[in-house]
Order: C-alpha cells, then structure tokens, then sequence
C-alpha cells in the first residue's frame, strides 16, 4: 500500500511516538499540517500531550503551521525531496515559529 499523508499520520508517525514518547516530549509544541491536493487533509500533532499526539483537523492554537501539497509531502517523508530545499523551492510553507519547523526532522523521520 502506498504511503499516504493519511497513513503517514494516523498509523506512522502515531507508532513511532508510541514506541518513544520522549520524541513529542523533546519538542513540546503544537503543529498544525494542512496538506492539499488528492489524499490530502488537515491534522494536528499536539506533541505537549503524553500521548494521543495526532487528530485530524485544525488547532485554534497550533505554534507552526505547515502547508504542502500530498505529492511533495509524501515525497519529504520517503526521502525524495529535504525539507530545507522543498522550503527553498516553495514546495513548503511555514507559518508561525520557524524554530519549531526545524525540529521536525526528529519527528518525521
């Protein structure tokens, strides 16, 4: 089955949290993820939480707010495209504390 930001969400990163908390805990922030395009959607990792970090939908008080499309989304989580460079070439936008968007990389893998 292919990756989807969907599964990369709700099965993925909620296992990897799962297996070591201390992952949410050494972040400690609200994120907000609003992916468009097909399989796209909105969730949130609130990584404040001890556990039950990710819910689909928008957070009224989210520290980071991430914006791509599906495509170069699923493409950033599998490797294909760096974070730094999709941010370089517009693929991604980050609204609100730009700190925050670079710990992400000890999240998403």
């Amino acid at each position: 089955m292919a990756l989807t930001p969907k599964s990369f969400f709700e099965e993925k990163l909620t296992k990897g949290l799962t297996e070591d908390p201390s992952r949410a805990s050494s972040i400690g922030a609200i994120y907000q993820f609003n992916i468009t395009g097909d399989d796209g959607g909105s969730w949130t990792v609130d990584l404040t939480k001890t556990e039950g970090w990710i819910t689909a939908g928008e957070a009224d008080n989210a520290e980071c707010t991430i914006t791509m499309t599906s495509t170069d989304f699923t493409d950033m989580i599998t490797g294909k495209l760096a974070g730094p460079q999709a941010f370089m070439q517009g693929k991604l936008k980050i609204a609100g504390n730009m700190a925050l968007a670079m710990k992400l990389s000890n999240i998403l893998g």
